[in-house]
């Protein structure tokens, strides 16, 4: 485990109980409080369910089952005035509409972790998410445009612990460019 986080509390929302596991083993490691959800309720609920939870956090996949439930629950989430300000990270592979709303996304603060991921790149994320929140701009957290670019794969990532199995999903630590300039 890494250095404690005051116990920031972080909800995932995500239909697949495997991936979902992950989530909660990895921030549970890294000193985080966890509620996990598996999107088994309506857009309503769910919202209901931020507002009574109040999370530091909520990271959340974008398709779920086929259909765009979590466009639906970030859209309720943001125009919502007792969740607006609550940051969000869309953990997803759904490519395609997150490259068409990017712009709006960004305007709304949310970072995207595109699946598979890799894990410091996910804790980074997290980790600007609690910075911007002592940043003299409120709500500012920076662009997927403004992360490292990777440049090749450093060493797979291992577990004090066996994890559960995630099909399709291997993690790795990725090496990063040098700064330009």
């Amino acid at each position: 485990m890494t250095e404690p986080h005051d116990k920031k509390h972080i909800l995932v929302v995500n239909d697949d109980p495997a991936i979902l596991e992950l989530f909660r083993d990895l921030l549970v490691e890294e000193g985080y409080e966890v509620t996990l959800d598996k999107f088994a309720r309506q857009t309503g609920e769910l919202l209901q369910s931020i507002k009574d939870l109040r999370p530091d956090l909520v990271i959340m996949d974008f398709i779920i089952g086929g259909e765009d439930s979590g466009w639906q629950l970030l859209q309720a989430t943001k125009m919502d005035r007792s969740t607006k300000d609550v940051p969000v990270v869309v953990c997803t592979a759904a490519v395609k509409q997150i490259t068409e709303l990017s712009d709006h996304l960004d305007s709304l603060g949310v970072h995207i972790v595109i699946k598979p991921f890799d894990i410091d790149n996910l804790l980074q994320i997290i980790g600007k998410v609690w910075d911007s929140q002592d940043s003299p701009t409120p709500g500012w957290i920076p662009s997927p445009r403004q992360q490292p670019r990777v440049t090749g794969i450093r060493s797979k990532v291992s577990f004090g612990s066996p994890l559960p199995a995630a099909p399709g999903f291997v993690f790795y630590r990725l090496a990063e460019a040098a700064p330009a300039g």
